[in-house]
Formats: structure tokens, sequence, C-alpha cells
């Protein structure tokens, strides 16, 4: 018998392998807002210096916001709390650093760099729609 159908037969408590891949993807879809918003506060300055770099105003606050959402969004994501509202959050925060930060796409870096956080909004959208699996705080 398969996983799928072990987990239908068995009942709520059966865990099935689209558990364990509901909590991979959103860690590793995470990693990357934990560690940016945790270089970000180590970096105060040049993190600021970036914002207005590209002419975004109040560099201070868009520091704070920035680090809030990337890691407590990415903690929040990881431990499956709030997990659907969290996930479209950072799908919109992912599309607009795209736009504001990435949209040189005559450079191959900075396009890579917008369509992989289109790609990642992508995968955030994917965990709003079919949410966080079984081992989040949300199912508990």
């Amino acid at each position: 018998m398969n996983t799928i159908t072990e987990s239908y037969t068995k009942g709520p408590a059966a865990t099935s392998s689209s558990d364990w891949l509901a909590l991979g993807a959103r860690i590793l879809l995470a990693a990357i807002f934990v560690l940016a918003g945790l270089s970000k506060a180590t970096d105060p300055v040049g993190t600021m210096g970036y914002v207005a770099s590209v002419g975004l105003p109040f560099p201070e606050l868009a520091l704070i916001g920035a680090v809030a959402v990337e890691v407590l969004g990415g903690l929040a994501l990881i431990a499956g709390f709030k997990t659907r509202a969290v996930a479209l959050l950072l799908a919109a925060f992912s599309i607009v650093t795209a736009a504001a930060f990435h949209n040189q796409l005559g450079d191959q870096t900075q396009f890579v760099m917008f369509f992989k956080n289109v790609a990642m909004a992508g995968g955030f959208l994917q965990v709003a729609a079919f949410g966080p699996g079984r081992f989040s705080i949300d199912r508990r």
C-alpha cells in the first residue's frame, strides 16, 4: 500500500510523505529570508545605503521592515504559524523586492535575481493554496 493510501485508511493521525514534503518546502523557502534578514540586521549601514542607492525613501524604515518581514516571516513559515497569511506576505514581498531591487534585466545577475524572486513567490503561493501540512503550529 502506498503512503498516500495508508494515510487515508489509517485516518487523520497517519503521517504521509506529503506532510514531510510540506515541512521541507517551508524550511527551504524560509531559509533565504531568515539568513538575509539576519545579514541586514548585522549590517544596517550597508543595507540602508543599498536602499538609498535605488532611490527608495526612508531607508531606516525599510531596514526595520525588511528585517521584521524576513526574520519573523521566515521563522513563522518554518513553524507553520499563520502559514497561509505569512506565505502571501512573503510572496508579495518577493515581487516588490524583485521590482525595486532587481529591475535591471539587461544585467544577467539582476535578471537571475529577479526571476529567483518570482519563483519564490510561486512557491509561497503554493504554500498559501495548499496549507502548511501536518507538521505545523496551524495544525495543532
